[in-house]
């Protein structure tokens, strides 16, 4: 009995030590040659993750962590609480910043635009901790920001220390989170598009000694490299090494390639590309742009006696197999009747996509607004309107 147990243990631990290799070879990245120890390649409209490499590994992020700041910085703008036209000075802190910087000094005024410009293009902290000041206060106080909006996403490998993503002891991501918020970024706020895809562009500097035009070079090189490119953001530290997250679009098929502590940096560029080929090489994707029709339920008991529907978002589907999705169908499903009270938002139906019989997905079909119970007096007036024609 001994030795068979022995015998059980040794080929349970020898299948665990395959899994992973298995798990690479499934996943394509060692025929890709990908030579970073973590990578991802997501699909931005659905999520979808198409490849990845050790993708929830906790490492430094490097610069790569200003995709966030930009995401806080987009969200307080939506908000209305700041404008791309607003003023903000830099203080003493944000000017002693080191690492990648376009030597803003301390008194020295810029625009929220200009600050997003030298963040995405040039990578710099200075700006990145003038504008963590400008929306939040402090930095430590913008960065509790992050990682609440970070929490939100689902990113579980991130704890962020600083704005900028200088080395320091706990602020860690993974490729996986790195590809959420990236998501979140280019599908909420595609302006940024506008900032990351700028390869050469000047500011202006104003300062006691006058004024004097300082140059922006974008650090992603996938910009002038690879046609496709889009963005986002590039990051490299002694202890990060050289990481990218790569933003690319082509025939409406929007990808995200996340490569982390390539050993050098033609290498994270190369990682990048060679996923992103294989994601268009491979990807098709299917959009519901159709006009969708109106549902609408049967109320028993409200002061309405129908309930109209919305639909809770869009729905995309994204094939690796080479899959027709020219035959995907669609079938409505609603409920006979609702009772009163129906409140808005509440699901009343369903909208399902089929390919060959099997579900893709749906989309639900929401109350687009409320409907109150009917009382007495409700139907008093009611048969007093009859009674009057």
């Amino acid at each position: 009995m001994k030795k068979m147990m022995a015998l059980l243990t040794a080929l349970l631990l020898a299948f665990q030590a395959a899994l992973p290799v298995v798990y690479a070879e499934e996943n394509g990245t060692d025929s890709l040659g990908i030579t970073a120890p973590s990578a991802i390649l997501m699909e931005a409209s659905t999520g979808t993750v198409v490849l990845e490499k050790n993708a929830h590994e906790k490492l430094p992020p490097a610069s790569v962590t200003k995709i966030m700041t930009l995401l806080l910085i987009f969200d307080t703008i939506s908000q209305g609480k700041i404008h791309l036209d607003d003023t903000v000075t830099t203080s003493e802190y944000a000017a002693s910043m080191g690492g990648s910087q376009v030597f803003l000094e301390a008194g020295e005024t810029q625009s929220v635009d200009t600050m997003i410009k030298c963040i995405s293009v040039a990578s710099a902290n200075d700006a990145s901790v003038a504008m963590a000041e400008y929306v939040a206060g402090t930095e430590p106080l913008f960065v509790e920001m992050m990682n609440e909006r970070a929490k939100g996403l689902g990113m579980n490998d991130t704890h962020f220390v600083n704005c900028c993503g200088l080395d320091t002891e706990g602020h860690v991501t993974s490729a996986y989170d790195i590809a959420l918020m990236s998501r979140e970024l280019i599908t909420k706020y595609p302006q940024i598009h506008n900032y990351s895809t700028i390869w050469m562009e000047n500011i202006t500097h104003a300062t006691k000694r006058g004024t004097e035009e300082f140059g922006l070079t974008n650090t992603n090189k996938l910009i002038r490299q690879y046609p496709y490119a889009t963005g986002l953001k590039t990051g490299s530290t002694s202890l990060a090494k050289f990481c990218v997250s790569a933003t690319a679009e082509k025939d409406g098929i929007e990808l995200i390639a996340v490569i982390m502590a390539a050993p050098d940096p033609k290498g994270r560029f190369a990682d990048a590309t060679a996923l992103l080929n294989y994601g268009y090489a491979k990807c098709t994707l299917y959009r519901d742009t159709d006009e969708l029709p109106q549902v609408t339920v049967p109320v028993r008991g409200g002061v309405e006696e129908e309930a109209a529907g919305e639909y809770a978002g869009s729905f995309s589907y994204l094939s690796t197999t080479g899959q027709d999705l020219t035959g995907i169908e669609k079938k409505w499903y609603a409920k006979t009747e609702v009772e009163a009270p129906v409140e808005k938002g509440q699901q009343i139906g369903k909208l399902v996509y089929y390919l060959d019989g099997q579900e893709l997905g749906k989309i639900e079909i929401v109350a687009a607004k409320a409907v109150d119970r009917a009382d007495y007096l409700h139907y008093v007036k009611k048969g007093f309107g009859y009674w009057l024609l």
